[in-house]
């Protein structure tokens, strides 16, 4: 028997995973996958993610793999109408980090592996879990994989449509949101470098963001679901509403989706944990969601260092699932707020909104203010 089985080897679980080996825990992570994720989805770490990192030594490897946005651009007809730096947010990482995705995964992975090689097994697909209050067993599908696996304790990090949650039967309300959007990667062609843009137009919210490589990622704001992601529609929206042309032929990556969140009942049951998106899902508006999940894990080791060493937890469990939901449900409201500020609006109520923004970001202090609450600080 393990001391922690950990459900989920994307970023929010290898993170544990890492944390949790360098405190002497022996960990297995049960990843349903064969192989890495290629596809680049969740691309920022925000400032108090990346001191979360830190703690297990791959901050600086990621910060080099990286672009750091200093600066978000608030630009509307073409005229800037705002900018926001992001230096007073931080002292340590004065900026929101660009990463893609698979870049993440595979630093990560290579420090869980530098810990323990064996602490990853791929191809495992959990079919069911049986707490019988002494500790946790998982029953298991796939090709070389053990039938079953027990731990002391286990920890769901399994994503939005999580096992671990169902069979725990966690239950998690489920808000949708009239939003749809359609993303895309192209080579570099604005004016804006390394800042962060956000478009606000009549038909709705485009934004833009530096990745490494000479890359630009644009997401545009829909009012339906596309028939199916089309690199052409995109960068024909991007020039409509921008003024920047974006080069289709040479597309990377391309994908639609609609928003919804949901926010588990609790984070707790028995002797296991849920963490990141298994334990909810947040709008991918203002990029919380990855970031949430490693806040998570930071905020449950010392939980779970106690429980191993036998210490009474229960006061620390109820601690850890109040701050950490109670996160959640502040990231989901400024992910709302983000979405809100994204949609169409008639061009007098635009103008209107605008001009309040520049008022806004006008003042120092209030500038400071909301860049700490859309960096997570």
């Amino acid at each position: 028997m393990t001391d922690v089985l950990i459900v989920g080897g994307g970023p929010v679980g290898l993170y544990l995973g890492a944390l949790l080996l360098q405190h002497g825990v022996a960990v297995r992570i049960l990843e349903k996958r064969a192989g890495r994720n290629k596809h680049t989805r969740a691309i920022g770490i925000h400032p108090p993610a990346l001191a979360a990192l830190d703690r297990i030594g791959v901050a600086s490897a990621l910060v080099d793999r990286g672009i750091p946005i200093r600066r978000g651009r608030a630009v509307s007809a073409g005229r800037e109408i705002a900018h926001m730096p992001f230096g007073p947010v931080s002292d340590r990482y004065p900026f929101v980090l660009a990463v893609p995705q698979p870049v993440t995964e595979s630093i990560l992975e290579r420090r869980l592996l530098e810990l323990d090689g064996g602490a990853l097994l791929r191809g495992a697909q959990v079919t069911d879990m049986h707490d019988d209050g002494g500790r946790v067993t998982f029953s298991l599908a796939g090709a070389g994989v053990p039938p079953r696996m027990c731990a002391a304790l286990a920890v769901g990090a399994d994503g939005a449509s999580s096992t671990v949650r169902r069979l725990l039967s966690v239950p998690a309300g489920v808000r949708r949101y009239p939003d749809h959007y359609l993303m895309g990667d192209f080579p570099e062609s604005s004016p804006y470098g390394s800042d962060a843009a956000l478009f606000l137009e009549e038909d709705g919210i485009v934004e833009s963001f530096p990745l490494p490589g000479g890359v630009r990622r644009w997401v545009v704001r829909l009012e339906q679901p596309p028939v199916r992601p089309d690199a052409a529609e995109l960068a024909g929206l991007v020039a409509a509403r921008t003024g920047v042309a974006v080069d289709a032929s040479r597309n990377t990556m391309l994908s639609s989706f609609g928003v919804r969140s949901r926010l588990a009942s609790t984070m707790v049951a028995g002797r296991t944990a849920l963490i990141g998106d298994a334990a909810h899902e947040i709008s991918p508006i203002g990029g919380q969601g990855m970031n949430l999940g490693w806040l998570d894990a930071e905020a449950l080791l010392p939980v779970i260092l106690a429980a191993l060493q036998g210490r009474p937890t229960g006061a620390a469990l109820r601690r850890f699932d109040d701050t950490r939901r109670r996160a959640a449900a502040g990231a989901r409201r400024q992910a709302e707020v983000n979405m809100a500020l994204g949609r169409p609006l008639p061009a007098g109520v635009l103008r209107a909104r605008n001009t309040a923004i520049a008022r806004v970001a006008s003042v120092a202090a209030l500038n400071a203010f909301v860049a700490r609450r859309f960096t997570m600080q």
